[in-house]
């Protein structure tokens, strides 16, 4: 079995001027045919969790905001599709599935580098599984100055020799 992809929160709530170039980078990584299986979380901003209640933050809770965005949706199978609630990193159903499978290591790629990647990369890491971070293919909805503050604290967290580049960018890190 080859190595899975993990694609993270790639989903319409979370396209901006910041992020608006992953959905192409990542079609054109699942391209390669280098990764089986791809797998997605989705973000779910439920009205008890502690984006509303504790930021006010109302975003992502209902579609078309909580959708996969179009250009990876024919990639997307549903057992393959785990949502998550807020920043909570790795769904249970998600965990469950890679220890069922003895899965060593995953690619992830996705929005936001500096939260919900880098959660799911440290979580993976925790419970003894490679996370590789595909960094041309992960932004921030924040801007590159986050995008590279989550690169910094991946790199010390998990190791830099697990922050890698796919080469999908046309050279460039952040949005063209």
């Amino acid at each position: 079995m080859s190595e899975p992809l993990l694609i993270v929160d790639v989903q319409s709530g979370f396209i901006n001027e910041f992020t608006h170039h992953i959905p192409e980078r990542v079609v054109r990584l699942i391209q390669r045919n280098d990764y089986e299986p791809i797998l997605f979380t989705r973000f779910i901003n439920s009205p008890s969790g502690p984006y509303c209640r504790f930021l006010g933050w109302h975003g992502c809770d209902t579609e078309p905001d909580t959708n996969l965005v179009a250009e990876l949706e024919s990639f997307a199978k549903p057992e393959f599709v785990f949502s998550k609630p807020g920043l909570c990193g790795m769904p249970d159903e998600l965990t469950k599935f890679v220890r069922d499978r003895s899965i060593e290591r995953i690619s992830i790629v996705g929005i936001d580098t500096d939260m919900c990647v880098l959660k799911i990369a440290m979580d993976l890491f925790d419970i003894g599984i490679e996370p590789m971070v595909i960094a041309d293919c992960c932004a921030s909805t924040a801007g590159l100055q986050a995008h590279l503050a989550g690169l910094a604290v991946l790199s010390r967290n998990i190791g830099a020799k697990r922050l890698l580049e796919a080469g999908v960018g046309d050279g460039t890190l952040a949005a063209p």
